[in-house]
């Protein structure tokens, strides 16, 4: 029998976290899952969703407060969908991701002797990110700007996001200022109508170069050359502005033609000390604090040497490619996205880099004829997307036997489910890294290496943390 009715409410206490965030209670062992609590809370919920196995709730009254709780920095934290540990002091969030990452081996990857230390956290969470989406909603009277409320549309107005760079408060402002006096009317999902769908920005960490993308359901921006003119009179740090023209029916951040409004068709920065140029399409890690860290531990991992041949799966614009490149014989990339292997030639010419050699192919389509071929790569690098490598892929890289595999994930669970298939052969998980690339979110990454020397009886997983360093200093 279920021990609980939905739109009735019940006394929990919450013991744990789950992986997509959420306070874990149990009520004579079925499972309850509470969004916005801390391990600790006693608290009053309302069951909003019965399942045969578990149900969700909402938090109505805290009874007994956790001592890791902390107060939200954004005002807007009960509603947008953004972030989901904001009531957690930072400490307790890497708690919750280090046991994130150790309960997917254990369970899924069925290395029952892993063992996850601290992660590799910022010293300063906030303010981190440098690219930022904010879609646009209202009405012509009063357009809004703001972030989805969580797992729906519906626009909860922000005129901030602590997460980005408080210039975006500028920006916004100007956006909505400009559409509301002009009567430029904001796009409607429901009805495929009306003009301005969302703001999109970029920032470059090293350079301060800033971009400026306005994405709208038409072909123009009516006074156009008044809506730069406002724009740049923000910051003379912005150096590019575009108009993206989506006029289909769907949810993507950006269609398929941008028109250059103003400046640059580029913006540049730096990451391990390698030149990038970033144009609205192209994808570029947005924490490039945490980024730069997360690559050195991967290359570190790798222990390439000048002889050796590396393959870089999934290898995007080639940012780990070209580091890789650095110290080895030489580099084959492959990714499916052509426009990112472009971006990935024009990279290595920038950074002077003749060795790298890039493919755009499915992975699970070219690097079993690339090992069919005889290729045999000394080192195998994989940066997949959050649903993992391909088994055709995985298979074809045992059958290459390189000497090391490091495996770049921002999924614990399908790492995992990864690592299970690699770990049955003659390869078997000798050290990681877990990197919090987005604090207040409950996603985290996590940097392996796999080797082909003789199991260890305890693996150990070597995470690091600076901030929790100097606090224990």
């Amino acid at each position: 029998m279920i021990p609980v009715e939905k739109n009735k409410t019940y006394s929990v206490t919450i013991e744990a976290i789950s992986s997509e965030g959420s306070g874990i209670a149990h009520i004579d062992g079925y499972t309850i899952f509470v969004p916005q609590t801390a391990v600790g809370d006693v608290c009053r919920v309302l069951v909003v969703k019965v399942k045969s196995n578990y149900a969700y709730a909402k938090l109505k009254e805290l009874l007994t407060p956790s001592p890791v709780r902390t107060e939200p920095v954004c005002p807007a934290f009960s509603k947008c969908g953004g972030c989901v540990f904001q009531h957690l002091t930072y400490e307790e969030q890497l708690r919750i991701k280090k046991q994130t990452i150790e309960d997917a081996l254990i369970r899924i990857g069925n290395l029952q002797n892993a063992h996850v230390e601290e992660i590799l956290g910022m010293e300063h969470p906030l303010r981190y990110r440098n690219k930022m989406v904010f879609p646009i909603g209202g009405s012509v009277e009063n357009p809004v700007c703001g972030f989805y409320r969580e797992r729906s549309h519906d626009i909860i107005p922000l005129s901030d996001c602590a997460l980005g760079d408080a210039m975006n408060q500028d920006i916004i402002k100007t956006v909505l200022s400009f559409m509301k006096e002009f009567r430029i009317a904001p796009y409607q999902e429901e009805t495929h109508s009306g003009c301005v769908r969302r703001i999109f920005t970029r920032r470059a960490y090293h350079t301060g170069e800033w971009m400026v993308v306005l994405s709208v359901n038409a072909n123009a921006l009516p006074h156009a050359e008044e809506f730069v003119k406002r724009i740049c009179a923000i910051s003379g740090d912005i150096v590019s502005i575009y108009l993206n023209c989506n006029q289909q029916k769907n949810n993507l951040v950006l269609g398929g033609k941008n028109v250059l409004l103003f400046g640059k068709p580029v913006i540049s920065d730096l990451l391990c000390a390698l030149s990038y140029e970033i144009s609205p399409d192209s994808f570029f890690q947005v924490n490039p604090q945490q980024t730069e860290k997360l690559y050195q531990k991967a290359i570190e991992f790798a222990g390439i040497t000048k002889d050796d041949t590396v393959l870089d799966v999934y290898c995007g614009i080639g940012t780990i490619s070209l580091s890789a490149a650095q110290k080895a014989k030489n580099v084959i990339g492959v990714e499916i996205v052509p426009q990112a292997i472009e971006n990935a030639k024009e990279n290595a010419k920038r950074n002077q880099i003749s060795n790298a050699t890039f493919y755009a192919a499915a992975a699970e389509d070219l690097v079993p004829k690339l090992i069919a071929d005889g290729i045999r790569p000394d080192v195998v690098i994989l940066d997949p997307p959050r649903k993992g490598c391909d088994e055709n892929t995985l298979n074809a890289i045992l059958t290459a036997q390189p000497k090391r595999i490091v495996y770049v994930s921002c999924n614990p669970a399908t790492l995992a489910r990864d690592l299970k298939l690699l770990t049955k052969k003659d390869y078997s998980l000798k050290k990681a890294v877990g990197v919090d690339m987005f604090p207040w979110t409950h996603h985290v990454e996590s940097v392996v290496c796999l080797s082909r020397e003789k199991a260890d009886d305890y693996i150990r997983i070597s995470v690091h943390t600076k901030d929790l360093q100097t606090k224990s200093n």
